[in-house]
């Protein structure tokens, strides 16, 4: 029987990390995201971010917390994505660009082995 323990403490590390951030965005707590981006609005797009992670954490891993998982990957590459390299603000948001990649690579090899 596969251990889906990985999967889903990925799926919790990028549900704790983005509710941080809204946090921080709510409270002008520095460093916090924009509060509007390109084609949408900071907040709202992280609530979507973060119920997509619930979802797959509350469904891995049936075929629909699978896809919701893929949702919550690409969605957290917005706000943690390798564009992030080039953030003004890289020596303060580092830990949480290096957990959310962790986060992501757990939960993309876990998606790419059958069974898992």
């Amino acid at each position: 029987m596969p251990d889906h323990r990985p999967a889903r403490a990925a799926l919790a590390t990028l549900i704790i990390l983005q509710t941080v951030m809204l946090a921080s965005l709510f409270a002008g707590v520095q460093p916090h995201p924009p509060a509007t981006i390109a084609p949408f609005a900071m907040a709202p797009f992280l609530a979507a971010a973060i119920s997509a992670a619930a979802s797959a954490l509350l469904l891995w891993p049936s075929p629909a917390g699978r896809v919701l998982a893929v949702l919550a990957v690409a969605m957290a590459l917005v706000s943690y994505g390798p564009q992030k390299l080039l953030d003004p603000a890289l020596p303060l948001i580092w830990p949480i660009l290096a957990a959310a990649w962790v986060a992501m690579l757990t939960l993309l090899v876990r998606l790419a082995r059958p069974g898992n």
